[in-house]
């Protein structure tokens, strides 16, 4: 659960002392200083997740004692003071699951400006998602709901959820769920893809739909990130696991499903360029993303380990998700340093990628751990950018930086991006940019096609070590 890069950076003056990211000048990509999200907070800070009302920007993290949130009214050029969201503090010692701090945060905007900001919690034998809800545009969070599992079946495993809200209001929460927790420890165990609904501001919730096929007994997904596109349509990307003997998909790999009916149905699940290579069975950050841009091509982003070492892919599907684009590398160099990858999609056939590298699980030697990288993909032009190194600041090799990184789309051609940076085993910091004009990190010419044409093991061995 975690992820420097011999990539080429842009030209870039350096920001002031101590800031984790720089300023670029000229013609190329102008990278905002960095802000530190999470400042007060003491401890470790971790796994950023974001969403955007402009000017308004929203960062929740693991931290500040549980959950931390925190708001940005111009535009993430500066952000408030943290606080720590209702319900996700430890209860009592928090030295067992059952009272522990809550974890894996999601966050979404309804179009009323409602925020809805859900994370896993453990309590009185069952582990289930909690929805903080904020009517004043993140000030307070006045209202604290859960979306339960049945009831029948307690010490029950619950993991990562995801949230997002449709245009007219209904809310989806995508999270992981088994009936039942091993009974030994290191035992594989069953961890479905489920939806649950609310058409009231999270104050009910339909019980827990079925996403991913085998359930309840032959489920091995350990992560399923949504969206909910224009026109109502949900679309999951779901990471089938690495544990599970008779497993209903295919492991170590990622797949599309998508509901036309409110989540009650879903498609047959479709792996997502199998041929770049399989995820690894140690890895434990989360191994899927998935963006949208604004003509309703669909963009998912990994990482694989095997061949060639971690490496950061990129497909899309230009038909809802029926089929998929062969793997476009992302990322460069083939040591074993893992890769959080995130995606975003910008105007038509545009999409953002970034990249938080290094960490302390199957990490080459390196000095330089959590790197952030972006750049700019084009559906007809292949890569528009070589990796643009964002952050400035390394983090300390034994910390931990959280599961996944915020990315999101303002105006003006400028992306907002989030992570963590961990200062030591036990403290780390969330930090927050802005990159404008990233495209303008040209690849030259004959590197582009090298590197944006290639798909699958053969060319990441082919790749240009950038």
């Amino acid at each position: 659960m975690t992820a420097v890069c011999a990539a080429v950076a842009i030209a870039a003056t350096t920001a002031a002392a101590g800031h984790p990211a720089g300023r670029a000048v000229g013609r190329g990509p102008r990278i905002s200083p960095a802000v530190e999200v999470s400042r007060g907070c003491q401890g470790s800070n971790a796994e950023t997740e974001q969403a955007v009302e402009y000017p308004y920007v929203y960062v929740t993290w693991i931290g500040c004692g549980g959950i931390g949130f925190a708001r940005s009214a111009d535009g993430g050029r500066s952000f408030g003071h943290p606080l720590r969201l209702p319900g996700s503090a430890p209860s009592g010692c928090g030295c067992n699951p059952q009272s522990a701090a809550g974890w894996d945060p999601a966050i979404a905007v309804a179009p009323d400006g409602t925020i809805y900001v859900s994370y896993m919690i453990n309590r009185q034998g069952y582990a289930h998602p909690r929805i903080a809800v904020s009517y004043d545009g993140g000030k307070t969070f006045a209202r604290l709901f859960s979306a339960m599992p049945p009831a029948r079946y307690k010490n029950n495993w619950g993991d990562r959820d995801f949230i997002a809200v449709s245009a007219d209001g209904t809310i989806y929460l995508t999270w992981v769920y088994g009936r039942h927790l091993p009974t030994k420890p290191s035992t594989p165990f069953v961890s479905n893809a489920v939806i649950q609904k609310s058409a009231d501001g999270g104050r009910t919730w339909d019980r827990i739909t079925p996403v991913s096929p085998g359930f309840p007994r032959h489920g091995d997904v350990s992560a399923a990130p949504l969206l909910v596109a224009p026109g109502g349509r949900i679309d999951v990307l779901m990471w089938a696991g690495s544990s599970l003997r008779h497993s209903a998909l295919p492991l170590h790999n990622d797949y599309f499903t998508s509901s036309t009916d409110s989540g009650r149905t879903w498609s047959r699940a479709v792996p997502v360029a199998p041929a770049a290579g399989h995820i690894g069975r140690l890895v434990t950050w989360i191994d899927a993303n998935i963006g949208i841009d604004a003509a309703g091509t669909l963009y998912a982003t990994w990482d694989t380990q095997q061949p060639g070492g971690d490496i950061g892919w990129l497909s899309y599907s230009t038909d809802h998700g029926r089929t998929w684009s062969p793997a476009r590398r992302a990322t460069p160099g083939h040591d074993t340093a893992e890769h959080i990858m995130a995606v975003a999609g910008g105007r038509p056939g545009i999409a953002y990628v970034a990249s938080l590298k290094g960490g302390p699980f199957l990490t080459a030697r390196s000095p330089r751990r959590f790197s952030l990288y972006l750049r700019v993909f084009s559906v007809h032009r292949g890569w528009l950018s070589s990796p643009i190194r964002v952050s400035r600041t390394y983090g300390n090799r034994h910390g931990w930086p959280g599961d996944t990184i915020g990315i999101s789309v303002l105006p003006g051609h400028r992306v907002m991006l989030s992570w963590g940076i961990p200062g030591s085993i036990a403290t780390g910091q969330i930090w927050a940019t802005q990159v404008q004009h990233a495209a303008r990190g040209f690849l030259p010419t004959q590197q582009q096609s090298r590197a944006s044409l290639g798909s699958g093991p053969a060319s990441a061995r082919r790749a240009p070590r950038l």
